[in-house]
């Protein structure tokens, strides 16, 4: 994979009684368990920040906790996102970008905006809201993904507006939501949410193959020949760093699947750790 992006693999949150005596070893300390999974996956999607706000030092301990080049994504709060004018959210996206993410520091990955299902696209409103993000905060770049997840959005207009912008549209393996492939954004966000706790690994081998060798053409700076796009525009072929994140109903496989993508992306690590 010369001349490609990273790709970084991981899983919702970190904390999850299931995954103890799966994942995590019996006796693992709750305390230890962050820097285990960042040891053995490459990226973790923060949760908690959508429903509630965090203190400066937890964000600070949690960088802390994890080894070089391991990447936190940070959804943003959802009184960004559930609102009926977009463009309003000002006053809570200040309270969400201010409540201490850049303690992460080199560890912050992309901030994920996620919507209602019920929200629909309006060009108008959805561009006051783009308009909003900030390229940074104290000093440090922010790279913003959206996840929507009703069918009005798979419109060209949503990608332009996109591509306008400089954001990220979630590629979501969901079996309501839509499956928008295009590439808008300097990286590539997936969200693999169809896995199933009745299988090791959440996605069968073969799955686990066929979306990896997407995410190593999204890498590379491809476009999926068989994820049809939205727009029939081709993305600029460059590398592009790659998110995938397993959050399927029950996840207790969810960090197998994370490791067994990871292992099949970079055989010859085989830690299957972060870069």
């Amino acid at each position: 994979m010369a001349q490609a992006g990273r790709i970084r693999a991981g899983i919702g949150g970190w904390t999850f009684e299931p995954w103890r005596g799966v994942f995590y070893p019996k006796g693992l300390k709750q305390a230890d368990e962050l820097a285990y999974a960042s040891r053995h996956l490459s990226a973790i999607e923060i949760n908690g920040t959508y429903y509630s706000t965090f203190k400066p030092d937890s964000f600070a301990k949690w960088a802390a906790a994890t080894p070089d080049g391991f990447k936190f994504a940070v959804k943003a709060s959802r009184f960004c996102t559930n609102r009926r004018v977009l463009a309003d959210m000002g006053q809570s996206m200040e309270v969400f970008l201010g409540q201490g993410l850049t303690e992460l520091g080199d560890r912050l990955g992309p901030v994920l905006w996620q919507f209602m299902g019920t929200k629909k696209f309006d060009p108008e409103d959805f561009e006051g809201f783009l308009k909003l993000l900030p390229d940074q905060r104290d000093g440090l770049p922010l790279r913003h993904v959206v996840e929507p997840r009703h069918e009005s959005f798979r419109d060209p207009a949503f990608i332009e507006l996109c591509r306008k912008y400089g954001v990220t549209v979630c590629l979501a393996d969901h079996e309501t939501y839509p499956l928008i492939s295009d590439v808008t954004g300097d990286l590539v966000y997936a969200r693999l949410q169809t896995g199933s706790d009745e299988i090791d690994t959440a996605y069968s081998p073969a799955d686990l193959r066929l979306w990896a060798e997407r995410l190593q053409t999204y890498a590379q700076g491809g476009q999926p020949a068989d994820l049809p796009a939205v727009d029939s525009a081709p993305p600029a072929a460059k590398p592009r760093d790659v998110y995938a994140f397993f959050i399927h109903e029950g996840k207790v496989r969810a960090p197998a699947a994370a490791a067994a993508l990871l292992s099949i992306c970079y055989p010859e690590e085989a830690s299957g750790g972060a870069a």
